[in-house]
């Protein structure tokens, strides 16, 4: 079956010196494709042929041991083990251990507190390296199957989905000229912690790899060289804990009563915007979201869950309310709006606080240090925080912050230079810096051109919905999806774009996009992939593992 060698075309190569990145990513791809066509069709003997065959392909141990070990955020936090892979070599055997036909025995995680908003911590529960690659096939073979079934009102730790595609959902449903009028913003209190295992296990007998789930629920966590047995939840920090809390959020929907057209189209009284554990309930009364309120609280009680009282609340949406760091609320507007009002979503309150928070510690923490330092720590939070909030009603807060960020530029000069005049100083760190702009009040380092950025600089640029329940594993909307990756452009840093552009947005080492979860880098070289010298050096846009494995002894990374 040709198929099923397709699966393991990378045999092999883990022990060599070069993987063949893009021919692994694209038998994995063609897996999970098949794998969701499968679910759709409804075919549990060929899904679950093809969860075993993703299971135990090397393509899939690669791209999961690449994931945990280069990619991830965590790739450097160790488990109990305190193991930590970052050679070659460390990665070969990797491989090579979670393709092991051997029984697998998982460890316990390690323990970990981080500071929550709320000013409380949050436990996180850190597995081993190995459970993390582990893990990472696993998902691949489960992931795609599910994501043929959930929910249309689902859109936390999927892929192709995110923040703004709840928000884009909110937007749609909150317009004055809608009925549903009243919001039951609610949160379940201690979701991960307290998801019962009993349902989990129900809603995937019949995985291959359940028996593996069941380990890493049943792991439990060790805490001060203490063991503490896990009966209940899934423990944040696992690769596969986002997929398990979703799978186990699945029927929220149905719970609630929301049903939809043959169209896709919403055609009940009652709906749902869900991100992870955090989720919204819009009603047309606020009797029945009283209602929808008890509803989801009996329906949570089979998972094991219960809403935070604290953080539950009803309101109507001339009140407001907040989710995922977004103020959505409806404003009076009699003069400007047939309807009377106006619904404006913007940055929350919180989001803006907590911004000026981590900006003005970098200020502080810089004193006397260089402008250069400064500006290096300073631009790429405000790049980040602007491409995040730059899909709503977010001039006036950006405009509002850039005049708070030019005070505290003032003192800093201030603060540097003490024994300095205004103008000397004014002089030495304002000036029309931005090539473009007019403005004389751009604050940065003349000697290498380098400046601040400033909020306002970025235009508003709408965020367009996710399709239905359209997928990436979904072989029938590639053309789709790649037309979602190329919109990712104006996320990039300005001198990334052109380039961009001009590859197309793929990497020229490996083929695959340059919006994924991989970072990239601006390499000058003469060297393509395959060891051929080119007529000059040509500076190109490519993922910062591949610039290391294609060009790292010719080029350089700009």
């Amino acid at each position: 079956m040709r198929s099923v060698s397709g699966a393991n075309v990378t045999k092999g190569q883990a022990r060599g010196q070069a993987v063949d990145w893009q021919r692994a990513s694209e038998s994995v791809r063609t897996l999970r494709q098949r794998i969701f066509r499968a679910s759709k069709e409804g075919d549990l003997k060929k899904i679950k042929s093809l969860q075993k065959l993703m299971l135990r392909s090397e393509a899939n141990a690669l791209m999961s041991v690449r994931r945990v070990t280069q990619l991830s955020d965590g790739r450097n936090t160790p488990g109990i083990d305190k193991r930590v892979v970052k050679t070659s070599a460390g990665r070969r055997n990797l491989v090579q251990q979670v393709l092991r036909h051997l029984p697998w025995q998982a460890n316990p995680a390690r323990r970990v507190y981080i500071p929550k908003t709320n000013g409380k911590l949050r436990p996180l529960g850190i597995p081993t390296i190995a459970d993390r690659a582990k893990q990472a096939m696993v998902k691949n073979a489960l992931e795609p199957y599910w994501e043929a079934r959930f929910e249309l009102s689902s859109y936390g730790f999927r892929p192709g989905r995110g923040c703004h595609d709840a928000i884009g959902k909110i937007y749609s449903l909150a317009r004055p000229h809608k009925r549903k009028k009243w919001v039951v913003d609610a949160d379940i209190k201690g979701a991960f912690d307290n998801i019962a295992h009993a349902r989990l296990r129900q809603l995937t007998e019949h995985f291959p790899a359940r028996g593996l789930i069941k380990q890493w629920l049943n792991a439990g966590y060790l805490e001060n060289g203490a063991y503490h047995a896990t009966d209940s939840g899934t423990p944040q920090g696992g690769v596969i804990s986002p997929l398990l809390a979703n799978i186990a959020f699945h029927g929220m929907e149905e719970a609630l009563g929301v049903r939809y057209n043959n169209q896709g189209n919403l055609c009940s009284k009652r709906a749902l915007v869900r991100y992870a554990d955090d989720f919204v309930i819009f009603c047309e009364s606020q009797e029945d979201a009283v209602a929808a309120r008890a509803d989801i609280t009996e329906w949570l009680k089979t998972r094991g869950l219960a809403l935070s009282e604290e953080k539950t609340r009803i309101r109507h949406l001339s009140e407001g309310f907040d989710f995922l760091g977004f103020n959505v609320r409806q404003y009076r507007a009699p003069r400007t709006s047939r309807t009377g009002w106006k619904l404006l979503i913007t940055p929350s309150k919180d989001a803006v606080k907590k911004f000026r928070a981590k900006v003005r510690a970098i200020w502080l923490a810089h004193r006397g240090a260089s402008v250069i330092s400064v500006l290096a720590a300073l631009n790429p939070l405000i790049r980040g925080w602007t491409n995040y909030y730059r899909t709503v009603v977010s001039k006036a807060t950006f405009s509002k912050l850039d005049s708070w960020m030019f005070r505290r530029a003032l003192r800093y000069a201030q603060h540097t230079h003490p024994n300095k005049p205004w103008k000397w100083r004014k002089n030495r760190y304002w000036g029309q810096l931005k090539n473009g702009s007019k403005s004389l009040w751009v604050f940065g380092d003349k000697l290498t051109g380098a400046y601040l950025l400033q909020l306002c600089w970025v235009p508003i640029v709408r965020h367009v919905l996710v399709r239905g329940r359209s997928s990436p594993d979904d072989p029938a909307l590639q053309a789709y999806w790649e037309a979602r990756r190329q919109k990712l452009l104006q996320s990039l840093p300005p001198k990334w774009i052109r380039l961009a552009r001009t590859q197309k947005g793929l990497c020229p080492a490996c083929k695959g996009t340059l919006f994924g979860e991989e970072p990239l880098c601006a390499s000058r070289t003469g060297n393509g992939p395959d060891g051929g010298r080119e007529p000059s050096l040509i500076l190109r846009l490519v993922h910062l593992f591949c610039h290391q494995q294609h060009y790292g002894r010719t080029g350089t990374a700009c």
